[in-house]
């Protein structure tokens, strides 16, 4: 009996001693899941603390199109940058979006820290380049056209994409209905050289003169053809935007306009509502030139803005690459015909650069 006592004792000591472990190990449990609990609440504090606090970030865009216009499809760009740098440790209260009244005038934005942001042809980047820095350039669609023979744009209307991607693009010369425009249009077509009095007799439609296709490359054009530059033609107006140049073609108030390739794309629509022609683009004008290939737009960065420094540049040139990759990121870029981004350096803009140099020498 003694022993059986016994027994029965050990063996209710045994019982307690493993539900007090049991115990133990749930409350230990208990402490693991609240401490790691804590663990996380304080890496989300901490991620939090750590995003960098912008109140403005400002994007000036160039007048390529009509203001408004680029306006009107930017402005998802607001919330689409927004949602981006988020991601990327920014919190941004504001992006403001303006269009500059010409492309010098987004330069000196950027030259002097008052805008933060421009997207600017190659040839505007490097006329400000000491106050601007390259951190990204355009892709779009190539084209199936690209001969330097205009005959051959003539021939293969309309000018369609293709699914190639390309970081450079053509400067077109393009005669319109009027009359002298349609004379010069025939020359070409039937394989006679035009001269310069017959370029120096019609009336010039260029862009302002750091644009490299509605101005530069024309001007270098001009020289190798004829030694001549856009400063001898008799009778240039210069646009404020392609949409106006368009226009006046249509409207026969100027013969010819220099252009990106191919531009007609862009306002083959609005030919026959907006400017109230009856014959499609492709029938009323013809490629009188072909200048040689031009480096894509940039998106640049101001070298004096007070919120720039490379961990932004960084984060920009992600953000910008992830919006082109988003349907509604393409549909906002496409208003200057971009389809994506990639990065770039300062040396892509080399040729650039000795096209403006010579132009200015052209001047002289």
């Amino acid at each position: 009996m003694k022993k059986m006592f016994w027994l029965v004792c050990l063996l209710a000591i045994s019982m307690i001693l493993v539900a007090c472990n049991g115990n133990e190990g749930d409350e230990s449990s208990t402490t693991d899941d609240a401490n790691t609990n804590a663990s996380s609440t304080d890496n989300t504090q901490a991620t939090e603390a750590t995003a960098t606090k912008l109140e403005k970030l400002s994007i000036a865009f160039v007048p390529s199109r009509d203001p408004q216009e680029i306006i009107t499809a930017t402005e998802p760009l607001k919330e689409l940058l927004t949602a981006e740098l988020a991601t990327l440790g920014y919190d941004v209260d504001k992006v403001d979006i303006t269009v500059g009244t010409n492309y010098e005038a987004v330069g000196e934005a950027l030259s002097a820290g008052t805008t933060d942001i421009g997207l600017i042809p190659g040839g505007t980047y490097v006329l400000y380049d000491d106050g601007a820095e390259v951190i990204l350039t355009a892709t779009r669609s190539g084209l199936n056209n690209n001969s330097d023979d205009p005959t051959e744009w003539n021939n293969n209307k309309p000018t369609t994409a293709t699914a190639d991607q390309a970081t450079s693009y053509r400067a077109l010369l393009i005669a319109g209905p009027s009359a002298k425009g349609r004379e010069l249009a025939t020359k070409v077509n039937n394989g006679e050289d035009l001269t310069f009095e017959d370029l120096n007799g019609a009336n010039w439609n260029v862009m302002s003169s750091s644009s490299p296709a509605g101005y530069i490359y024309p001007a270098l054009w001009l020289n190798e053809k004829f030694e001549k530059t856009i400063t001898d033609l008799s009778k240039v107006v210069q646009a404020d935007s392609y949409g106006n140049a368009f226009g006046r073609l249509a409207a026969g108030q100027t013969d010819v306009l220099v252009t990106y390739a191919d531009a007609r794309r862009d306002f083959e629509d609005v030919w026959t509502t907006d400017f109230e022609r009856s014959t499609s683009i492709w029938d009323e004008t013809d490629v009188l030139g072909v200048m040689p290939a031009i480096y894509n737009d940039t998106i640049s960065v101001s070298k004096h803005s007070k919120i720039m420094d490379d961990k932004l540049k960084a984060a920009l040139q992600q953000a910008f690459i992830n919006i082109a990759n988003s349907d509604a990121g393409k549909e906002v870029i496409s208003i200057y015909s971009h389809e994506g981004y990639q990065i770039a350096k300062d040396s892509d803009y080399d040729n650039e650069r000795k096209a403006q140099q010579l132009v200015q020498q052209l001047s002289n």
